[in-house]
């Protein structure tokens, strides 16, 4: 089974509160390898960054003072142009970066491709959870 993991393709990671040029200048190559594995009959797994009100209190959140992510607010949410996306997609929210509920998901997988945000956080710390969880 191959599976195209999609991290944290949020609002407040493209154009909101951590949001950058950059970002919202891969959204076109995200979406297209997105439909390049649903044409193809492959599984895609979305993962969302999740944070609660008390964000700030959070070890995380002492070291990166600014709200992101909070559950249920509009940052939070995957960004519009691949929301369609996510319709028939397992959507795993993790709290920090990497997420053991992912690994536990990918039980069956023979080959992993991850894309999204931020490649030196989220998407690494997933890899790398990924490979300590599956050696």
């Amino acid at each position: 089974m191959k599976v195209l993991i999609v991290v944290d393709m949020q609002n407040d990671f493209i154009d909101g509160v951590l949001g950058t040029r950059e970002a919202v200048a891969i959204v076109p190559h995200v979406k297209e390898k997105i439909e390049a594995y649903r044409a193809e009959k492959k599984t895609v797994i979305f993962t969302r960054d999740t944070h609660g009100e008390d964000y700030l209190l959070t070890q995380e959140g002492r070291k990166l003072p600014v709200k992101h992510c909070i559950r249920q607010t509009e940052g939070w949410q995957i960004i519009p142009e691949l929301k369609a996306y996510t319709c028939d997609a397992k959507i795993i929210e993790k709290p920090t970066f990497g997420s053991v509920e992912l690994a536990k998901e990918l039980m069956n997988a023979d080959q992993i491709t991850l894309i999204g945000l931020c490649t030196d956080i989220c998407v690494i710390s997933n890899a790398l959870l990924l490979k300590a969880y599956y050696p």
